[in-house]
């Protein structure tokens, strides 16, 4: 990984982070994206059936509009989750909207899913290379801040990306949107499931594609039973926990501490983790489970697997220990799997 790389990310943290971002998509466009060496054979796993090269992948809301997932897989991520993108093209909500906590290795945004739309999304995602070696792409659809319907928004998301993603992720978790959330309750997340499996099975000649529900970090121990159940009862393959926090952790020390939206990043890994465990207890294996939030090193990806995440996600640390992060974790990862004995990354998912 060149240095010149993660010397460029130091001079993007001195931007305001949104400008920022908007000139790293630029530069992963301009095919001037670190290229990292193959991962470890140890790192090599199924997820849901899919076959990932490692299980490090890039978290949704870096790539809102599906037009730089072959540049991160090139910088050594196993797979790249695109979006959130909602039907209808959305600005999002007003500026400033995203926030770093640079003293707590986090980061708010309130963003709102900006993005421009499935039709965009779309073109992205045919765009991209074909084929067995081009990497997994997951697409995260939401629903539209207006929305009348917003079960039929997340279908409308699945039947226009059918076929041209390897899986797709559910958010209802993001505290953005006012409302969304409550799409995790028991009610709710049954009419969307149910409507979510009609649309599969009506598609299920044109191939299949694991879906996944992405879910906030903030649920007690019955909500996590009652979205479990659910999730098994409606077929999904597996769960994302979480998303970003409505909480504000004793001890943060950032001077945007205080901004509304959801945190991310450090403060994040332990409960999240907690929640984690809880999930892979509840699901007692009938759920593939990813683990998101806070994950910076090899350390962390690997309590999160230990926890009973076959793959995990991250974003926020990007931003503080710049692009050559994916392949830092990987050969971490691997030489703390081949120290406790273990010869492939699977045999300790959910070890204690």
């Amino acid at each position: 990984m060149s240095p010149l790389h993660d010397l460029a990310a130091g001079a993007l943290r001195l931007l305001d982070p949104e400008e920022a971002h908007g000139l790293t998509l630029a530069a992963l466009k301009a095919g001037l994206g670190p290229r990292a060496r193959p991962a470890d054979p140890i790192l090599a796993t199924t997820l849901a059936g899919m076959t990932l090269a490692n299980p490090i992948g890039l978290a949704a809301g870096f790539d809102k509009n599906a037009e730089v997932a072959a540049p991160m897989l090139a910088a050594g991520f196993g797979f790249v989750e695109c979006g959130t993108v909602t039907p209808r093209p959305q600005a999002g909500n007003p500026r400033p909207r995203l926030f770093r906590l640079t003293q707590d290795r986090a980061a708010i945004n309130r963003l709102g899913f900006n993005n421009r739309g499935l039709e965009a999304f779309a073109a992205g995602l045919t765009a991209r290379p074909a084929g067995p070696r081009a990497g997994i792409v997951g697409a995260n659809i939401g629903a539209n801040r207006d929305s009348a319907d917003r079960v039929a928004d997340y279908v409308a998301g699945l039947e226009r990306l059918w076929g041209l993603c390897d899986y797709f992720a559910l958010n209802v978790s993001s505290p953005n949107t006012p409302g969304l959330r409550s799409l995790q309750g028991a009610g709710a997340l049954d009419e969307l499931l149910d409507a979510v499996a009609r649309a599969r099975a009506a598609r299920a000649r044109r191939g299949t594609a694991p879906v996944f529900l992405k879910v906030a970090p903030d649920l007690g121990d019955g909500e996590v039973i009652d979205i479990v159940e659910a999730a098994v009862r409606h077929g999904l393959e597996g769960l994302i926990v979480g998303n970003t926090t409505t909480a504000r952790p004793a001890g943060l020390r950032g001077a945007h501490r205080g901004e509304a939206g959801g945190l991310s990043g450090a403060p994040l890994m332990a409960p999240s983790t907690r929640l984690l465990r809880t999930f892979h207890e509840a699901a007692g294996g009938r759920l593939v489970l990813i683990g998101v939030g806070g994950v910076a090193s090899g350390a962390d990806a690997y309590a999160k697997i230990r926890a009973g995440a076959s793959a995990v996600q991250l974003y926020t640390a990007l931003a503080f220990e710049g692009p050559g992060l994916a392949p830092r974790i990987c050969a971490d990862l691997a030489a703390r799997l081949r120290a406790d004995g273990f010869r492939r990354l699977a045999d300790a998912v959910g070890v204690p």
